[in-house]
């Protein structure tokens, strides 16, 4: 057995729990700690901060219980009750706890909304989406900390199994979250899915259609934190889930072949990148642009007679594909949405730098443009080195080595990460005595590109001498 009736006391030796227990008996209800919080517990995982307490009986009658007995603790004093849902949420130590009553659903096929009413243990514990979730403790006096396993769900954390305590068909009609909930546990936890459930996925995968695009990025965003999210993505690529909801990633799968020539099958390719950067951050935005940083390959695949495959312009299209990905998902279109973009479409630039000889003009500009974003982009281009080619594989990471030392060289001696440049419009326009004008771009422009390819430094002295320089020649009388 995985977890000890000596393990689940130690964990339940905690105020919140005694303090529940003493309410359950108070108000003469059974209690029971369920939940992930249970599944964790048996999976010598770290346990979350989200405690789900169900009762045979009125959730916000123990909600409200315990809440006195806790409230001179308490500051601010924070209950909130949902009497629509018969439910209570209580803020307690840096825990939420939620109370409810147990309950039976039933659905409309046309429907992921449940008509709820009072319902027996078995009917709250059955109508759960795995059998890894069904496990519960009580937390009555009498019988504090006894395990109850109705679905055998110790047995599936043994075996690393996930599968449904119901038939999965109705599991999965009821809520069809619960096919991506599958594949998240199944990422997250290293876990199979077990036959009959897969089947029912494939059978029942039209029904992801009526889910909100929130709901459906939410359990993106967890499988893309997993350690290794490719596991995910070839779920719900088997599972034809993927093409459902991103399917400019289904669209990279394949290798075509003309001529004898042919290309690396870019799908495969992007979820070895995604696996490789999990390694090194674990920034969201910055594994979403490493699953995105490829998409423009599909729209710009070309054969060229003379040099093979090519991808033109694949890394500004795909940051340009971004922002419909993200509307269709609903997620930010903020500063995340051009924080991914952005990266995208400079996710070449380092490349081509390390293949060249690293000029100290190229190293500015890449880190001018990169700005504080530099160090993320590098972080990318160094995940996307898939190469199964040990020699060339060390060529290119040394090469990034050159790249990264450069730009701290750089940096050191130019300041070009917040580069500012020394002269203003302002400083300009009182000079030469003039009003706004394109003349001032031009100028600013120069100075910049001066500095940016060493011809001056980046200081006010030498950046004035040249907007002199370059005033006059456009004809601009100086002071």
């Amino acid at each position: 057995m995985i977890i000890t009736q000596q393990i689940i006391l130690k964990s339940l030796n905690k105020d919140i729990f005694r303090k529940i227990s003493e309410a359950s008996d108070d108000i003469g209800v059974d209690t029971y700690l369920v939940g992930g919080y249970v599944r964790d517990m048996c999976l010598k995982r770290p346990v979350k901060k989200d405690i789900d307490i169900m009762c045979i009986g009125s959730g916000i009658d123990l909600a409200q219980n315990f809440y006195e007995r806790i409230r001179p603790n308490i500051t601010p004093a924070k209950i909130n009750v949902f009497k629509r849902f018969g439910t209570a949420m209580i803020k307690f130590n840096n825990y939420d706890i939620e109370f409810v009553g147990a309950r039976k659903e039933s659905y409309s096929i046309d429907s992921r909304k449940p008509s709820i009413e009072e319902g027996s243990f078995m009917d709250d514990i059955s109508r759960r989406d795995f059998t890894i979730n069904t496990l519960a403790i009580r937390l009555n006096k009498k019988h504090f900390g006894e395990l109850v396993d109705t679905f055998d769900g110790i047995s599936d954390i043994e075996n690393r199994i996930i599968r449904t305590p119901r038939d999965p068909d109705k599991t999965f009609a009821d809520d069809p979250l619960r096919m991506l909930r599958a594949i998240r546990f199944s990422s997250q936890l290293d876990f199979l899915i077990d036959k009959k459930t897969q089947d029912s996925i494939v059978k029942n995968v039209d029904r992801i259609k009526i889910l909100s695009p929130e709901r459906i990025s939410d359990e993106v965003n967890k499988i893309l934190m997993s350690n290794n999210p490719s596991k995910g993505f070839k779920e719900l690529d088997n599972l034809n889930i993927l093409s459902e909801i991103l399917p400019e990633l289904t669209d990279l799968k394949g290798i075509e072949e003309i001529e004898g020539q042919t290309h690396k099958d870019n799908f495969y390719h992007t979820l070895e990148v995604v696996d490789n950067i999990c390694k090194n951050t674990n920034n969201l935005w910055l594994r979403w642009a490493a699953l995105l940083h490829d998409i423009g390959k599909a729209p710009t695949k070309k054969f060229n007679k003379k040099i093979g495959w090519t991808f033109h312009g694949h890394e500004f299209i795909g940051s340009k594909m971004v922002k419909d990905i993200y509307m269709r998902l609903n997620l930010p279109l903020n500063e995340k949405l051009k924080y991914v973009q952005k990266i995208i479409l400079m996710s070449s630039r380092p490349i081509i730098i390390s293949e060249d000889i690293v000029t100290d003009s190229a190293v500015r500009r890449l880190v001018y443009d990169a700005g504080e974003d530099i160090d993320d982009l590098l972080t990318l281009c160094e995940a996307d080195i898939t190469t199964k080619n040990l020699k060339k594989s060390l060529i290119y990471q040394n090469n990034f080595k050159i790249v990264r030392k450069k730009i701290i060289d750089v940096e050191e001696r130019d300041n070009i990460r917040n580069f500012q440049p020394p002269i203003s419009g302002e400083i300009i326009m009182k000079y030469f005595k003039i009003k706004p004008c394109k003349e001032i771009g031009l100028i600013k422009d120069k100075i910049k590109n001066a500095i940016l390819d060493g011809d001056i430094k980046n200081d006010y002295e030498e950046a004035h001498n040249l907007m002199v320089e370059i005033g006059n020649s456009l004809g601009l009388q100086d002071e």
